[in-house]
């Protein structure tokens, strides 16, 4: 399915001409594949930094990180839009926090943070896209040096939306950097579908909350289920045909919290250009009171769905 249809409001924000213009989206993650068709005009990518093995080109070993900054600020140039991302004419900037087999260092995070810290003026940095985390939350508590770190962005004006995790369905299954009471803690409202994440099977994955010091937990929910978005390893050999969905190569699905957050980053870059003089704390609280109600518990929903149309 297009990302319109995945995502409520979507294709109306679009069609206001609301694309997320000129604001910059730091991406935390396993880096992102050049030469993509949907990264591909002009300072799309404006700056790239290899925290992991400190090399200067952009790349990603892994396709995680290419998977996620499609979702977010993907053009959809090679889909003819089918799958352009939630805010195609944001700026993307690339921290490559972890290796090619998706696992990282704590130090290449906070290194990350403070070269955000440094340039998020230059970059006009307004939103940080962390799809990562730990298996557990009592690995890296409140007062851990991961949350503290994450917490610094937050504090300096960015608005920070992190994945919940896919460890659930068990109460407090939310890891960090996700049980921080400042941060977007984002969960997947379709992971009743059963889906393949690690090479397992498995459903109802989403963290639940709330944390361990009792925090509600998520914040949000998006679609995180078999989401199309640009892949990292993609093949020329095929023209884009519609209803081929994605047997281009340039395409591919993953599922999980990674892909339900970078949603939420994108519609917030959307919020932003509308409102640019907005607070992180005025964008949260916009957040919680345009949210449409699943009727679950807090713990399982947050305070509802992403509405894109009822939050600009």
């Amino acid at each position: 399915m297009d990302r319109a249809g995945k995502i409520i409001g979507l294709e109306w924000a679009h069609k206001q001409h609301i694309t997320g213009r000129g604001i910059g989206i730091v991406c935390f993650d396993t880096g992102l594949t050049v030469g993509h068709p949907d990264f591909s005009y002009t300072e799309k990518i404006v700056n790239f930094v290899d925290c992991v093995n400190g090399k200067i080109s952009c790349y990603d070993d892994n396709g995680h990180g290419t998977h996620v900054a499609g979702i977010a600020s993907g053009t959809g140039i090679a889909s003819r839009g089918l799958y352009s991302g939630v805010a195609p004419e944001s700026k993307l900037i690339i921290l490559k926090i972890l290796n090619h087999k998706g696992n990282g260092n704590i130090s290449d995070v906070l290194k990350g943070i403070e070269w955000v810290l440094k340039n998020r003026e230059k970059y006009n940095i307004r939103v940080a896209n962390i799809s990562i985390g730990t298996g557990k939350e009592e690995m890296e508590g409140e007062n851990s040096t991961l949350v503290k770190g994450v917490n610094t962005l937050w504090e300096a004006g960015i608005v920070v939306c992190v994945a919940a995790g896919n460890n659930g369905p068990s109460p407090g299954s939310i890891g960090a950097p996700g049980n921080s009471r400042k941060v977007i803690t984002v969960g997947a409202c379709d992971d009743d579908q059963e889906v393949w994440i690690n090479g397992k099977s498995i459903k109802n994955y989403s963290g639940r909350g709330p944390t361990k010091k009792c925090i509600k937990k998520p914040d949000f929910v998006a679609p995180g289920s078999n989401i199309v978005s640009c892949n990292a390893k993609f093949s020329h050999r095929m023209p884009f045909q519609k209803g081929k969905t994605y047997s281009n190569g340039y395409y591919t699905v993953k599922s999980g919290t990674s892909m339900a957050t970078p949603m939420v980053s994108g519609a917030v870059a959307l919020l932003l250009e509308k409102y640019p003089d907005m607070t992180n704390r005025e964008v949260k609280i916009r957040l919680k009171q345009s949210a449409k109600d699943l009727g679950y518990k807090h713990e399982i929903q947050g305070w509802g769905q992403l509405n894109i149309k009822n939050l600009l």
